[in-house]
């Protein structure tokens, strides 16, 4: 489907343009919702100021836990390794300053700067939304997450044991911490300062770098805060808390604390929860006792271009009933999830489900079981939509678009032949590139290992087949049916006609600002071959092929089929299209309602929608000023809601 999509874009002619019109007509990308701002625009607040380089009290690193999960994991991940469901999908790097090398030459007042100007460029919004002391709170927070508790208690007993009876009024003093970084803390350790002597010149790098981070902390209130919602730190995080707070108040050092023993402090682990589904026996016999399911999970990366990657995969075993559950499984906003089995060697799949905020339960559509049959007339095909691309290296390029249903209650199993030609469609009589593509809104087909299986659905199945055919003034075009068509339908540029006595002659109709010429033919009977004479020149041809980059070989490297491989992958990439396109929809819902100017509910609605703008402008699908200023209108945007 990517090699098709990735064609359609280099020839720019009409007749792809109808074809891209017809495939992505579930997407509804317009290019006036891309750059008109909504009605009732209200410009947003201003980006917070920055107060005072250090705070008016010790930050606290509890409340910062919960401020971090609810605004800044979802980017930077749970432990800020820059690996958060939305971070991924942006496109550019998240730091990562759960790393070491990238939290210690960091001070605290960098990290408040950030915080709250923002970096608009790598989609850092300002958060405005959160108080001084709140952006404080966070930066502590996040400044623990690259160490733990037992270097913290390392720490600590390395400077009791080398400096017993220095004071820690400097590491207490914000106005001067905020201003350090870890490395800064190491130099202090190493080689002292005005106010504190050097006490660590004999420690090696692992117990300098345990001091370091331990005299952070004397910075930061580590009081646990009772009013934090619940679920919002994981246990790691408590219990680096609590071990800091202990430090504070005297607990020995080595005291082993767990925080699942205080009712007030547990913490049930964020994030995971059961996957469960069933399998829909059609087939009158007895399911395997011994079949397996495995539930797959599959993630967008950096590209959305390339679709979801599989990141998960889990076999277990079924319940007598059919059914299935698999517990403890991460469950990250947006993550797919499908269920897998196979049946009498064929792989059956679900289809998908997606993960939504707060979900800790999720149901997978069910895998449903049918018999099989290689009897391929039991096809209905609805329609078979012909159209006509002149290219300029005398060559036309043929899109043969079918659309037909399985009505029956057994899956029809499809064996390429040797060729890999799809053996109910034939290609054009003389042509050569032959291809074939699943339409990406095409009930989903299933892979095999010699071809492909469609399964019954009253839901039309869409093929594409490409070839190409030698260009004239006037030739012969044969196209041979092996099954019978309801409709034949027949595009050609304005200026080019075709010619066959069962023709009905519809008219010029104007699609995507280009003219073609449209011509009917009503029921073609199996084996029936509809010729027809094509002739002429199509209409400002130099207009519309100076764009038209195809090539016989362009074409010829789409020969080898695609549906088994990607089959699977047009399910998947109309699951990214509903993310990516998910404050579309809400736009078109709300715009209904009274408050029409609020377009996007919240920021992630607002990351969601600058992700499929990104995708726009990479596939080539809106101009270069509409991009920037689409982009421009929705950072303002990303702004206010922070």
């Amino acid at each position: 489907m990517n090699i098709l999509m990735e064609y359609i874009m280099k020839l720019r002619h009409p007749v792809l343009v109808i074809i891209a019109t017809i495939i992505l007509t579930a997407c509804n990308f317009t290019l006036a919702e891309d750059v008109t701002p909504p009605p009732n625009y209200v410009p947003p607040t201003p980006a917070p100021t920055l107060g005072p380089l250090f705070p008016a009290q010790g930050p606290s690193t509890e409340n910062g836990a919960a401020i971090f999960a609810e605004k800044c994991a979802p980017c930077h991940g749970a432990t800020g390794l820059g690996d958060g469901p939305q971070g991924i999908q942006l496109g550019v790097t998240v730091p990562a300053f759960g790393l070491p090398e990238v939290a210690r030459p960091a001070s605290p007042a960098q990290w408040y700067a950030m915080v709250t100007s923002g970096n608009m460029e790598r989609f850092m919004p300002p958060f405005a939304s959160l108080s001084n002391q709140e952006r404080w709170d966070v930066v502590a927070y996040a400044m623990t997450l690259h160490t733990s508790k037992e270097e913290i208690v390392k720490g600590r007993e390395l400077f009791e044991a080398n400096c017993a009876n220095c004071s820690t009024d400097f590491f207490k003093d914000q106005s001067k911490m905020s201003t350090l970084s870890e490395v800064e803390l190491a130099r202090i350790v190493k080689q002292g300062n005005e106010e504190v002597k050097a006490f660590g010149s004999n420690l090696g790098d692992d117990d300098m770098w345990a001091v370091s981070a331990y005299l952070r902390t004397l910075a930061f209130d580590t009081a646990p805060v009772v009013s934090a919602p619940a679920l919002t730190s994981t246990p790691e995080t408590l219990a680096i808390t609590a071990t800091l707070a202990s430090a504070d108040a005297g607990t020995p050092v080595g005291t082993e604390l767990v925080p699942a023993t205080n009712e007030a402090t547990t913490v049930v682990k964020a994030g995971f929860g059961t996957v469960s589904g069933t399998i829909e026996n059609n087939t009158g016999t007895d399911l395997p006792s011994a079949m397996k399911v495995t539930l797959r999970g599959y993630d967008h990366g950096a590209d959305p271009s390339v679709g979801p990657q599989e990141v998960f995969s889990q076999e277990g075993s079924l319940n007598t009933d059919g059914s299935f559950v698999f517990e403890n499984i991460e469950m990250p906003l947006n993550r797919i999830f499908t269920a897998e089995v196979n049946y009498d060697g064929t792989d059956l799949q679900s289809d998908y489900a997606i993960v939504k905020e707060g979900d800790t339960s999720l149901s997978v559509p069910p895998i449903k079981l049918y018999n099989k049959t290689t009897d391929t007339s039991k096809l209905v095909v609805d329609e078979s939509r012909i159209f006509f691309e002149y290219g300029t290296d005398n060559t036309i390029q043929v899109f043969n678009v079918y659309s037909f249903r399985n009505p029956t209650d057994e899956i029809i199993v499809v064996t390429l032949n040797k060729d890999g030609e799809v053996p109910f469609i034939k290609p054009p009589g003389g042509s050569s590139g032959v291809g074939y593509e699943p339409m990406q809104d095409s009930e989903k087909f299933m892979q095999t290992q010699n071809g492909f299986a469609i399964p019954p659905s009253e839901n039309a199945y869409g093929l594409i087949e490409f070839a190409s055919v030698s260009q004239a003034k006037e030739f012969e075009f044969s196209q041979e049916f092996i099954l019978p068509v309801k409709t034949v339908t027949v595009f050609v540029p304005e200026g080019v006609t075709a010619k066959n006595t069962k023709l009905s002659d519809q008219g010029i109709q104007a699609i995507q600002n280009f003219n073609f010429q449209i011509y009917e033919l009503d029921g073609v009977g199996a084996g029936d071959n509809v010729k027809l004479t094509i002739s002429g020149t199509p209409k400002e041809a130099s207009a519309t092929t100076s764009s038209s980059t195809s090539t016989p070989e362009a074409v010829t490297s789409n020969k080898n089929i695609l549906i088994g491989a990607g089959a699977f992958g047009v399910a998947l990439i109309l699951a990214g299209a509903w993310m990516y396109l998910r404050d579309r929809n809400h736009a078109e819902e709300t715009n209904t309602a009274e408050d029409a100017g609020d377009e996007y509910e919240s920021s992630e609605d607002v990351i969601d929608a600058i992700i499929a703008l990104d995708d726009l402008h990479r596939s080539k699908k809106i101009s270069e000023d509409a991009y920037q200023k689409r982009r421009s209108e929705l950072k303002d945007v990303l702004k206010e809601k922070m």
